[in-house]
């Protein structure tokens, strides 16, 4: 697997085929295990119910960390990742506690992805507050905080100004510390967040184009607050990947991927994939989180490994 770019699988939090039960867990445990050497990692979203609204909001959904719990446990050769938390949905200090311990168990396989959130219906079917945008990434910064003063200080006090904890403990310690990724692309706070705090940077979908922008962004962030912009690692998570032996037969994939969107998807053969993400390599993206569009076959899957991640070096 290269060195430099790295590439990793979104795993499905609810079907997109109408599948339910133990089917839908077979579905991902057989995806992961047949790819399981081939991959870097396995990410897996955070909502409570579907956030495709094309999909019955009834369907199974899988909370995210219970879900990376397990399959860290089931698939040792993956790291696992979180892309993206919702900050709201877990105190800050519980989330450092929860993510220390998988850290611990997994042996040092966890990268904590965080955002903002979105979700409202989500949010208010919950139980939870929903404040405006602005507030829930302030909140956001706060719980970064709290979380990296609680893997690496033996008690944690924080008064900020939505949280608040008083002689926190988190033991066992993080070993290693794991990588906090920052998701979203709010060019006034969120970008300035992840400048400050993050080890990654997500941005999910849309175009090279917009992703550059983005990453002018973070560099002029990272020059007011004095990061090194080169610490930071880029990532971008695509929900269509559809690659195939002829150009064609990629575009009829991608076609039948209720998430296809031309304008964002990553389709055609390995040469034309590789060209795709090369234009964001290009700009210094350096990891990926594909959703495959013939999820829970895997010969896309295995045709990318096979053919496309050796033209990486």
């Amino acid at each position: 697997m290269n060195d430099k770019v790295k590439f990793g699988l979104r795993i499905p939090a609810f079907p997109l085929d109408g599948t339910n039960g133990t089917a839908f867990r077979d579905q991902i445990m057989n995806f992961a295990g047949a790819l399981e050497g081939q991959y870097h990692s396995l990410w897996v979203a955070d909502h409570l119910v579907p956030w495709f609204t094309k999909i019955d909001i009834t369907a199974d959904t899988y909370e995210a960390l219970t879900t990376l719990t397990y399959l860290a446990a089931a698939f040792p050769q993956y790291k696992v990742g979180s892309i993206v938390l919702s900050q709201s949905y877990r105190p800050p200090a519980l989330l450092a506690k929860m993510a220390a311990i998988l850290q611990n168990l997994s042996g040092g396989r966890f990268i904590l992805g965080i955002g903002a959130g979105w979700k409202e219906d989500e949010y208010l079917a919950y139980g939870y507050e929903y404040p405006d945008t602005v507030t829930r990434i302030l909140q956001m910064e706060e719980a970064v905080k709290i979380i990296r003063q609680m893997w690496t200080q033996p008690r944690t006090t924080f008064h900020g100004e939505y949280y608040h904890v008083e002689e926190a403990i988190c033991e066992p310690k993080p070993d290693p510390v794991p990588p906090i990724l920052i998701g979203g692309g709010g060019r006034k706070y969120t970008l300035r967040i992840a400048a400050e705090q993050a080890d990654w940077w997500n941005f999910p979908g849309g175009t090279v184009e917009h992703y550059a922008e983005l990453l002018d962004v973070l560099r002029g962030h990272c020059e007011n607050v004095g990061r090194d912009y080169d610490e930071i690692i880029k990532s971008w998570a695509v929900e269509v990947v559809a690659v195939a032996a002829t150009h064609d037969a990629a575009v009829e994939m991608a076609q039948r991927s209720p998430l296809y969107d031309p304008d964002a998807a990553i389709v055609g053969t390995p040469e034309e994939i590789y060209a795709q993400f090369k234009r964001f390599t290009d700009l210094g993206a350096s990891y990926f989180q594909m959703r495959f569009a013939d999820f829970p076959k895997t010969d896309a899957a295995e045709l990318f490994a096979k053919e496309v991640m050796p033209m990486f070096g």
